[in-house]
């Protein structure tokens, strides 16, 4: 990202790209220009907003493909946000197939597998409630001829942009009787999305098909499918995406009861607490999808703040969070799964959660919540939870600003460990 940083400063001195965006509310520049300095492919594939280079976040601005080799940089917002999903959001369960032997729901660890695994199963029938779907296209194509509406984030004014055969991938798109749908699918969580993935694909085909098109955006972590359905209300404004449907699946139906969860707590051996910051990362699904990744390989904090499309800040707050829990270790400024955490992800998916919550409950603040919580049948108020914070000597928590933010993370994890008893119930 610094060299990238620098390339980019070096192409708006060249081209005087922020006078000409003053003049003109957008500059348009080819992949030729920006092969001068840097493989365009690869300085203009930002999947998250925080992958922006400094001087595009400095000046708001976006940039977007217009053509197979030309791009338009203007001041746009590109991205959209994830929607926040509470962890007891129910879980629908289904069958694997019995009769398949090359796919194993256990060693998913792939975008393409995790297609094939949902459409087998009729996860994807279910989710998009269509009859005789069938996988029809997938891969790079050309997006044909159309303009679109976006909002200039600097003027309030709208931007009018014109897209002529631009290359766009789609991950997997399939048909049924009355839609065809389209869908974007990653291994990992991230704060955001740029709505291009969805968007594009969605003008190329609206113009071919006369089926309604559904835009779906698929998470795989941690054994779990998550199926965002987004529409689009109107065709031409590129921002006008909107949740439409959101639910989770998983074939592992966690046999997990609350006298499961009463015995960690009473049996677990609590740790002193670590000289490691007290964790600030509220989503303990994203520090098992972080375990995932480094099952498969080891992560600088480069590598991490890309696949996340962190900022540097959250990269060290989740990255110190699977420390404090003793679930990675940092080597030659790697980081690479513990001997307790490459253990954990051996187990099979109940002992998995089980063995995830018992990190957590080692440590003497958690396990004081969840015990008032389980005694008195009530989620504490983040008052409570920053008084039990108090009694113990965590590092570097000083103010009250600081506790009450870590408190979050107190209270997401709690939720995240009573949740695993809600998940038994289809």
């Amino acid at each position: 990202m610094t060299k990238i940083n620098s390339y980019w400063n070096n192409i708006f001195e060249k081209y005087k790209i922020l006078d000409q965006i003053d003049k003109d509310g957008k500059f348009e520049i080819s992949a030729s220009q920006i092969n001068e300095f840097k493989e365009a492919r690869l300085m203009t594939k930002f999947d998250n907003a925080s992958q922006l280079p400094r001087i595009f976040t400095e000046n708001e601005l976006s940039i977007l493909p217009i053509t197979r080799g030309n791009y338009v940089i203007a001041p746009m917002d590109i991205f959209h946000k994830f929607p926040m999903i509470e962890s007891s959001n129910e879980i629908s369960y289904f069958n694997f197939p019995d009769n398949i032997q090359t796919l194993l729901p256990d060693n998913i660890n792939s975008e393409s597998l995790a297609l094939n695994a949902v459409y087998i199963s009729e996860i994807l029938e279910d989710f998009i409630q269509d009859e005789k779907l069938l996988p029809t296209i997938n891969g790079r194509m050309s997006s044909s001829l159309f303009n679109f509406n976006i909002k200039n984030t600097k003027t309030e004014k709208i931007l009018n942009i014109n897209v002529n055969n631009a290359q766009i991938e789609i991950d997997a798109g399939y048909e049924g009787v009355e839609s065809f749908s389209i869908i974007e699918a990653k291994s990992h969580f991230a704060d955001d999305f740029v709505i291009r993935q969805l968007y594009y694909p969605m003008r190329l085909w609206s113009s071919r098909v006369r089926k309604n098109i559904k835009t779906i955006f698929m998470v795989h972590t941690n054994g779990i499918y998550y199926l965002y359905d987004f529409k689009f209300n109107d065709l031409n404004n590129y921002n006008s995406l909107t949740l439409n449907k959101f639910k989770r699946y998983s074939f592992d139906k966690l046999e997990i009861n609350i006298e499961d969860i009463e015995k960690i707590v009473s049996n677990t051996h609590l740790v002193n607490e670590p000289q490691i910051p007290f964790p600030q990362a509220d989503s303990f699904e994203r520090i098992i999808n972080l375990c995932e990744l480094l099952n498969q390989r080891e992560l600088t904090k480069d590598d991490v703040t890309m696949e996340y499309g962190f900022d540097k800040r959250q990269t060290d707050y989740y990255l110190n969070a699977c420390k404090y829990l003793d679930l990675v270790e940092e080597r030659d400024s790697k980081f690479l799964l513990s001997s307790t955490a490459r253990r954990i992800m051996q187990q099979s998916p109940t002992t998995k959660q089980l063995a995830f919550a018992k990190q957590i409950l080692s440590h003497p603040v958690f396990s004081e919540v969840l015990k008032k919580q389980l005694e008195t049948g009530k989620v504490l108020s983040k008052q409570q939870i920053i008084d039990i914070m108090k009694k113990y000597p965590l590092f570097n928590v000083k103010t009250y600003n600081t506790f009450y933010r870590r408190s979050s993370t107190v209270s997401s994890w709690i939720d995240w460990i009573t949740s695993l008893t809600s998940n038994t119930t289809v």
